[in-house]
């Protein structure tokens, strides 16, 4: 009798829970005077748990990011997050007010999508997340893009491969741009352009002239290499082990960009997108090692979570990388 007391009790108590959960999103929708910016801030707050992080994110100063939170408190009446240590995270409050800002802004965002698809209009936002050396092309196909469809407005952010995956993962995108997908089958995946990897050095570099250098040899030299979470960086270790090789990285940079820079200084040599180096191999500040394995072709592609109904505008970018992407660039990325 007792164990049907306690299942009672219990099932009682997820019943007040929920009825508490739900009476606090009623009041919050319809009593309280909430915007859509302080929806969006607070919605950036709790997923990123950092107001400087939500900051960046929105392209606001910290201090207006805290105001309009503080001022979310002052409407509920209730303390939404809580500090811990440096972090902070969010109250029973703070969670309901997530969930509920979750919902009306996917509704918003679902509403604008089905309008403008009723008008058959290409216009409005493109939210894309694009892994940081997809940055030697992407801008090119957006602005013919962009000529063509005046009224979208596109909103980019470069990042690392974790992000992009972190990002993909909240689908917090209309889709990312990458090189190495992950291995969900909740994905769906569109192959649109090569991705040529090879092992770049300094002109004057000793190895410069020598053919069919070895993966053993190239151990030996002072390798430059990308951040944890570079697309790039994972492809030359998964490289690395299926030789059973090991070696310790000389210096660790946080962009394609720095690691040419450090090269062309004589620092060492890296693995680096072609696509990255193409201006500084043709004033022959850098050049491209002839090392067995390489050059490694691989392929871009533009990603999204399984069932996500892409807008109007997000499809029509990506029919037009799909099918435009190879003529709008040229030949080298075949």
């Amino acid at each position: 009798m007792s164990g049907w007391k306690n299942y009672s009790l219990n099932k009682s108590f997820k019943k007040i829970t929920f009825c508490y959960k739900l009476d606090l999103l009623l009041f919050m929708v319809t009593r309280m005077h909430l915007t859509l910016q302080q929806l969006k801030l607070f919605e950036a707050v709790s997923r990123l748990g950092s107001y400087t992080r939500a900051a960046e994110e929105l392209f606001l100063t910290q201090p207006a990011v805290s105001i309009q939170v503080k001022r979310l408190e002052d409407q509920t009446g209730l303390p939404l997050f809580e500090k811990v240590g440096k972090k902070i995270f969010p109250t029973a409050a703070g969670k309901a007010m997530y969930a509920a800002s979750l919902d009306i802004l996917n509704r918003v965002d679902d509403l604008k999508k089905s309008i403008e698809d009723l008008k058959g209009t290409v216009k409005g936002p493109l939210q894309l997340s694009v892994v940081t050396t997809a940055k030697y092309f992407l801008p090119k196909l957006l602005g013919v893009f962009l000529q063509r469809y005046p009224d979208v407005e596109p909103k980019l952010k470069f990042t690392n491969r974790a992000r992009v995956i972190e990002r993909l993962m909240n689908n917090d995108d209309d889709f990312v741009v990458m090189g190495q997908i992950p291995k969900d089958d909740n994905l769906e995946a569109h192959p649109f352009l090569t991705n040529i990897l090879g092992v770049i050095a300094p002109a004057d570099h000793p190895l410069a002239n020598k053919k069919e250098i070895t993966i053993e040899e190239l151990a030996q030299e002072r390798f430059l290499i990308r951040e944890a979470g570079s697309g790039t960086r994972y492809v030359f270790e998964k490289l690395l082990k299926e030789h059973e090789i090991e070696i310790e990285p000389y210096m660790e940079l946080g962009s394609s960009e720095a690691l040419k820079q450090a090269i062309m200084a004589g620092l060492g040599i890296a693995v680096l997108s072609l696509h990255s180096v193409q201006l500084e191999l043709e004033v022959n500040k850098l050049t491209v090692l002839d090392v067995q394995g390489f050059p490694m072709k691989r392929r871009w592609y533009a990603v999204h979570l399984k069932g996500r109904s892409l807008s109007l505008v997000a499809r029509t970018f990506m029919d037009f990388i799909l099918k435009e992407g190879h003529s709008v660039l040229g030949e080298e990325y075949d």
